[in-house]
């Protein structure tokens, strides 16, 4: 243990002192609470909501709060929390990640903080990390909250905007950090008011909290519109990627980067018939056979993406689970589809774009839970201002972690799991082996096959039964292979629910974890390590690791593989300082990946700046703000500008570029500026120009020219904006080269993405005002 490592436990347990002292105020309440009948009980929540409104805190509050919270689960669900469960609680309700094992009963731990913030009636929101949950943790919990008098919704795909604005509406709403985050940008798209389903954003508990705001913080969200395109690039890249040799291709595994060498530029240029494949006019071809190089290279099926349907689906990287309706950007995608095939689907324009990191921030409150997050605390404090906060098991972890195992080969380190399975499945005692990707699980699944050994397989490809084959996944004699997605969200009770069996399996030893290869985060490993040794069962787990495996290959030594060439291929490796390669590895890839976080959230953070003002401006239109004195403004600043770009030409040049600009020829009206001495010309001008907007409010009137001036607004400020998304994407990627001359590429973003910014509100207010006049 690092001596910051063990700062942060002594941090811990000092906090943990702290917060033992508020339950025992909750304990010393429940007597009293616990004679109130249920009428009296749910009264309370009535009597809370007074005593806020009234100049109270929630904090003033909490202690009989959570009182109440517990009494309410105890009669509705027979479940009591436990003391670690309020202290999670507490922990949540400060805006905080609470650190529990698996099996803790996290999904009862955030009953009472959300009861808790439901009482200031400005809403909260859970957020899981996929339907399934959104709507099971709803339905389990919903009864205690309607017992208190609270009512509770769920968002999840597939709903209509009026369905979801309801569920908004609800003291508490369950939902996946996708729909929240789509939904809060489809808001900054809608034409009105009524249009628009979310409230304010306030208080947010984010449940598997390192998933969706580390592993999932890599990919923002993006809103795109269909762009009609021709299929025949992409089919003509697949054609001349197969024709080249090894030499013409340069590949980094490392950076998964690809590019052609000059031999294989020449060989582009002999098939496009093109003298310089640089040439601009040529950049498109180029692109084409880049990603058609990365689709051939570097997208592997089954591992990065699975066909269904005839359809191309993005796996996602760290919970093997498909993520539907997600598309790779910049023509991937469609490269993937020629590569396999497919009917190649419109390549994408971006309408709206968001960061996980961006969106989550913007909550009043933002708090969350997970089993694996210490790791990464410094992230979530530096991204977030999230101190991490070990909570204490409620029982002692009895759960045995042993060495892993290290092997030369892939298949040594796959007939050892073999081995081990085969072994340990005599005995009756259930098996959990979890695997990196759903080839890997294939491999597995058919290697059992062929020794005759039942077992369920579980991957993307079959994830709706996910949950049912998880929960069985303790039974007695039980072989469950899963990809990473095992890690997250279903318990696995031992003897599935049977008591007997139970017994049985305790005896056995709990359930067995096996990992068949360490993941590029740590946190990925010890979810699957927590599968095992719930509320203090018993449990034991084990990695077997080869020199082969991908983390090895990129980050592993090169000492270690001159120890490797040594040895047989089908010895096991004892040699502990190649055993503490494979976490060096992971920290070195911890590392990287955070990196690849921060650099997308400084470019974020930029265009944040510009999103919010955008927004801002949006949304005062939206509720009606009248938006007469931002005219009367825009008139003022396009005056200004237009006297100063043509006053220095002579007073005609002015009064031609006023008179187009505001089609003053329209209404019959000249600019006389004969008499006017030089610093009266510009508050003539607006003068004048007032005047016939005036005139022109009066014609159609009052009410008629508001919801034009909305409409016309709206519609250019939404206009330039895409455009504006999607030059700052191509500007995005140009702007890295200027790091090898030697200057910043965020602060020249920075720079150039504001002028840009600027250029557009000049032209939003010059269309806008042309508009309004013609």
């Amino acid at each position: 243990m690092t001596p910051l490592e063990k700062l942060l436990n002594r941090s811990d347990k000092i906090e943990i002192k702290k917060l033992n002292k508020i339950v025992d105020e909750i304990d010393a309440l429940e007597e009293k609470i616990s004679s109130l009948n249920d009428e009296e009980l749910k009264n309370m929540t009535n009597i809370f909501k007074e005593r806020l409104k009234n100049g109270q805190t929630l904090d003033d509050i909490l202690p009989e709060a959570f009182a109440i919270a517990r009494e309410a689960s105890k009669r509705v669900l027979g479940m009591r929390q436990y003391r670690v469960q309020l202290i999670g609680g507490i922990v949540l309700h400060q805006g905080k990640i609470a650190e529990m094992r698996t099996g803790e009963g996290k999904t009862l731990v955030a009953v009472a903080p959300v009861y808790l913030n439901a009482l200031s009636e400005k809403g909260v929101h859970v957020v899981t990390v996929n339907d399934y949950l959104a709507k099971r943790d709803k339905e389990l919990m919903e009864p205690v909250y309607n017992f208190l008098g609270l009512t509770a919704g769920v968002i999840i795909s597939g709903q209509e905007s009026i369905e979801r604005k309801e569920q908004y509406k609800f003291d508490i709403t369950y939902g996946t950090n996708n729909e929240f985050g789509f939904d809060y940008l489809r808001d900054n798209m809608v034409l009105s008011k009524n249009e628009m389903v979310q409230r304010k954003l306030n208080f947010a508990i984010v449940d598997e909290v390192d998933s969706i705001l580390i592993d999932e913080a890599r990919t923002p969200l993006i809103i795109s519109g269909q762009i009609e395109d021709d299929e025949k690039p992409y089919r003509l890249a697949n054609v001349f990627i197969k024709m080249l040799l090894p030499e013409d291709i340069s590949v980094d595994y490392k950076e998964k980067t690809v590019s052609l060498t000059e031999q294989g530029i020449k060989k582009a240029e002999m098939f496009y018939q093109t003298e310089n494949l640089m040439n601009p006019e040529n950049m498109e071809n180029y692109h084409h056979i880049i990603q058609a190089l990365r689709a051939d290279i570097l997208m592997q099926r089954d591992i990065d993406y699975v066909v269904k349907n005839n359809e191309v689906m993005i796996v996602d990287e760290f919970t093997g689970r498909v993520m539907d309706g997600r598309r790779f950007s910049e023509g991937l995608h469609q490269a993937i589809e020629a590569k396999e095939n497919l009917e190649i689907q419109n390549e994408s324009k971006t309408l709206a774009t968001i960061t996980y990191q961006n969106y989550f921030r913007m909550y009043n409150k933002l708090s969350g839970m997970t089993g694996t997050a210490k790791t990464e605390e410094n992230e979530f404090i530096s991204t977030y201002n999230l101190p991490v906060v070990q909570i204490p098991t409620n029982k002692p972890v009895l759960r045995k972690d042993l060495e892993d195992k290290l092997y030369k080969t892939e298949k040594a380190k796959y007939l050892a799991v073999l081995k081990t399975i085969e072994s340990v499945h005599l005995t009756g005692q259930p098996i959990l082996v979890g695997t990196a990707s759903i080839e890997k699980s294939e491999i597995l699944s058919y290697l059992l096959n062929k020794k005759g050994l039942k077992h369920q397989l579980l991957n993307a490809k079959n994830d709706e039964e996910e949950a049912k084959i998880v929960a069985k996944a303790g039974k007695l004699n039980a072989i469950t292979i899963a990809t990473n997605m095992a890690g997250r969200g279903t318990d696995i009770s031992l003897g599935g629910g049977d008591k007997e069996e139970e017994k049985k399996v305790k005896e056995l030893g709990g359930l067995y974890v096996i990992g068949t290869e360490r993941h590029e985060n740590r946190r990925i490993d010890n979810q699957l390590r927590g599968r095992s040794g719930r509320q203090g069962d018993p449990g034991t787990s084990r990695f077997y690791v080869s020199l082969e495996d991908e983390i090895m290959k990129l980050y592993g030594s090169s000492k270690s593989k001159k120890i490797a060439e040594k040895l047989a291929d089908d010895e096991e490796i004892k040699d502990k300082k190649l055993l503490k390669t494979i976490e060096t590895s992971q920290q070195t890839l911890e590392m990287k990946n955070f990196g690849i976080r921060k650099s997308v959230l400084e470019y974020d953070n930029v265009i944040n700046k510009q999103r919010e003002l955008i927004y801002e401006d949006r949304r005062k239109v939206i509720n009606g703000d009248s938006v007469f004195n931002h005219i009367n403004e825009m008139i003022e600043s396009e005056v200004k500008e237009i006297y100063d770009e043509y006053i220095s030409e002579g007073i005609e040049k002015y009064i031609e570029a006023i008179t187009t600009t505001f089609s003053l020829y329209k209404y019959n009206k000249e600019l006389n500026l004969e008499d006017k001495k030089d610093n009266e010309i510009v508050d003539y001008t607006i003068n004048i120009i007032k005047e016939v907007y005036k005139s022109r409010e009066d014609l159609i009137g009052s009410e008629a020219m508001r919801d034009w001036e909305r409409k016309v607004i709206l519609h250019f400020v939404d206009n330039y904006w895409i455009d504006h998304i999607d030059a700052i994407e191509q500007l995005k990627k140009g702007i890295g080269l200027l790091a090898a001359g030697q200057k910043d590429p965020v602060k020249e973003f920075t720079v150039q993405s504001f002028d840009m910014f600027d250029d557009i509100n000049k032209n939003i207010n010059k269309d806008a005002l042309k508009h309004l006049f013609a």
